[in-house]
């Protein structure tokens, strides 16, 4: 076994590997970008060398600088984890003339497999069926566009290099195709260094089910049986669940030793991925991924194996930990990707610090790379945990989630927490009837309740609001009942004649009033024209025993400056609290200025000074954690400034360029 390893990776990755290797008593060495600094991985590693600036082409993707900090931390093997370098044959190459150890794929299985195409071609000749498509990934529009063509529509654009649905656009129409190739080729190109595509038929109605192989190196393949990831957005997983449920035993069967016969004649080692889509008894290869997934740990928790720990030994030499035989599938795991985008518009990132994070702290795998106070920015994934159940049924295991998820707290930014808890509560995930296509058919009633403002969320918020207003003046201001939030004459029921404070949340401001707290500890308050009775009492921490109306329940409650996040059982609420006199309402207007959604860098800009345009037209295209965003204008107009240029990074807000409304 190793001595020690240098992790070139970051986040939840990075401390889930490092958690195996402390176990295995290896010592463990990490890196991180400037954005990264102070990030949890790098704590909680305790030793890690900075190798460059914020976006990863200036740090995580710098081999050069990757291979120093492991000569300079005294590792003698280079662990990628997922994403960034992790499927980069010359990387791999670069590692091994280094005199170090890459734990993973040979560079030639990765140079085989890594890309989609020559991944493809291995597969025919281990007699495996593949979805028809492209021979060969170009990045020639033209030629694209000719695949497109001669496949017939519905097709899939997918980026050669790459995984994590970067670069891939589904195609169903010809018209704006030359945009939605060039944009996938720069999507593919930022996320892995290559443009390269190719283009595959388009299964509609499939299942995605994805095989855990391990091998030696030497011919030895086995499995650790398959693992369901059908229920995707932009083709990112969501939910995956181990085993598959409602897989026919043959067809199983087939799909695992197709798995197998592939790695077999490419001798692979390490530990990898092979990728299906499943429509009825047929499946067809898609893919390998010859490196760690983000979704193994519903394997592990199944088959009781450290895949990491297989890695490790497979790398340092001592084969293959199981043999075939002993690899046993107990029970049900169900794994979910906790990230930091709203699914109530168009799952599009948030950036932010995050003012407050708890998960469970039992029953429940959690992995994660953030705690309280870290910063999500915008160069990196947006995922920010992920939770894993484990139960003897799919349907305990699914009701073991869905609490689990209830009980996390993750403040600061927007999340898809209750999107994840509405999605696996569907008719359809329930009994394991979905396809890769469920989310996008079912996103209305996903999404439909998430954005509605809650009256009683609100004064629960604007009651813990008061008691720390007025907690120096008072010393204790859940036990004083002489507070009120006005000293003005109040109305006959006690509040206050006028609005002391406003709340904005989910789009939307409502007034406050307050009446004087009562000798039992409650408070009458009015929000807009309800009237809510409210008392708290303090449990430990964040947590409250809450009295709301007539319902008795337990909740979270923490506030950042002006901003207050209550999390009760049915979702967690973002609310900013505005005192009255410093609130100003202004009557909403169709502006002509544009404005980054969120921080970014800067990909193309559609218009100059001069530009006609008309509402709806895209004049700006950022990126923004893998992610391309287009702004676009909101009137038929002409822009009159630009302040931006392709490369810049803007901040959330920034006005990147003006349109003066005029008729077209």
């Amino acid at each position: 076994m190793f001595r020690k390893i240098l992790i070139a990776n970051r986040g939840e990755i990075a401390c889930r590997i490092a958690r195996t290797c402390q176990r295995l008593g290896v010592a463990v060495s990490t890196v991180h970008s400037t954005a990264d600094a102070d990030a949890l991985h790098v704590r909680v590693i305790g030793e890690s060398i900075g190798i460059g600036g914020a976006p990863a082409s200036e740090s995580y993707l710098r081999i050069d600088a990757i291979i120093a900090a492991a000569k300079t931390t005294g590792a003698e093997a280079i662990h990628p984890g997922f994403g960034f370098l992790a499927e980069n044959t010359d990387f791999a190459r670069a590692v091994e003339a280094a005199g170090l150890v890459f734990i993973g794929p040979t560079p030639d299985t990765i140079e085989r497999l890594g890309d989609k195409a020559s991944a493809k071609r291995e597969a025919v000749a281990a007699g495996v069926p593949t979805v028809p498509g492209s021979e060969a990934p170009s990045e020639d529009r033209i030629e694209v566009e000719r695949s497109v063509r001669r496949l017939a529509l519905p097709v899939m654009l997918k980026a050669a290099a790459g995984g994590g649905g970067k670069g891939m656009r589904a195609i169903s129409t010809y018209d704006g195709l030359a945009d939605e190739i060039e944009s996938a080729m720069r999507e593919a190109r930022n996320a892995f260094g290559d443009a390269r595509l190719i283009v595959e038929k388009l299964i509609l109605q499939g299942r995605h089910i994805e095989v855990q192989i391990a091998g030696d190196g030497d011919g030895n393949v086995i499995h650790l049986f398959e693992r369901e990831c059908t229920l995707q957005r932009r083709h990112q997983k969501l939910i995956e669940e181990a085993p598959a449920a409602n897989l026919a035993p043959a067809l199983r069967q087939r799909i695992l030793d197709d798995a197998v016969r592939l790695g077999r004649r490419l001798r692979y080692r390490g530990v990898g991925t092979v990728e299906f889509i499943v429509t009825g008894t047929d499946h067809y290869f898609l893919e390998v991924n010859p490196r760690l997934q983000v979704e193994h740990p519903v394997t592990e928790m199944v088959t009781d194996i450290d895949i990491v720990e297989a890695m490790l030994r497979i790398a340092a030499g001592e084969g293959l930990p199981v043999k075939q035989g002993e690899v046993l599938c107990q029970g049900h795991a169900i794994e979910a990707r906790i990230c930091a985008e709203d699914p109530n518009d168009s799952f599009m990132p948030s950036t932010g610090e995050l003012a407050h994070v708890r998960f469970p702290s039992s029953g429940i795998r959690v992995e994660t790379g953030v705690e309280s106070g870290s910063i999500v920015t915008p160069y990196y994934d947006s995922m920010l945990a992920k939770l894993i159940a484990h139960a003897a049924s799919r349907d305990q295991t699914l009701d073991q989630l869905d609490r689990a998820l209830g009980e996390t707290s993750i403040f600061g930014v927007i999340t898809n927490r209750d999107f994840l808890r509405r999605l696996i509560a569907l008719p359809a995930t329930r009994a394991a009837t979905f396809h890769t296509r469920l989310i996008d058919e079912q996103i209305d009633a996903l999404a439909a309740t998430a954005g509605d403002i809650d009256p009683e969320a609100l004064a629960v918020g604007a009651f813990f609001w008061m008691m720390r207003q007025r907690a120096a003046a008072s010393g204790n201001p859940w036990q004083s009942n002489s507070l009120t939030g006005w000293q003005m004459a109040a109305a006959d029921d006690g509040l206050s004649p006028i609005p002391i404070l406003h709340l904005e949340a989910a789009g939307d401001s409502a007034e406050i009033r307050f009446a004087p707290l009562q000798p039992d500890g409650s408070m009458l308050i009015g929000v807009d024209d309800d009237r809510i009775r409210v008392q708290l009492s303090p449990l430990a921490d964040d947590t409250f025993a809450a009295t709301v109306n007539a319902r008795c329940e337990t909740v979270r409650i923490v506030q950042k400056d002006q901003a207050i996040f209550v999390h009760d059982p049915r979702r967690a609420h973002s609310m900013t609290a505005i005192p009255y006199l410093r609130y100003i309402s202004t009557d909403a207007e169709i502006s002509g200025e544009l404005r980054a959604p969120m921080t970014g860098l800067v990909l193309k800009i559609n218009v100059t000074v001069g530009s006609r345009v008309k509402a709806g037209d895209p004049t700006v295209v950022m990126e923004s954690m893998k992610m391309e965003l287009r702004i676009a204008s909101e009137v038929n107009g002409i822009v009159t400034a630009v302040h931006f240029k392709p490369g810049d990074t803007v901040e959330r807000n920034a006005v990147v360029a003006v349109v003066e409304p005029a008729p077209q």
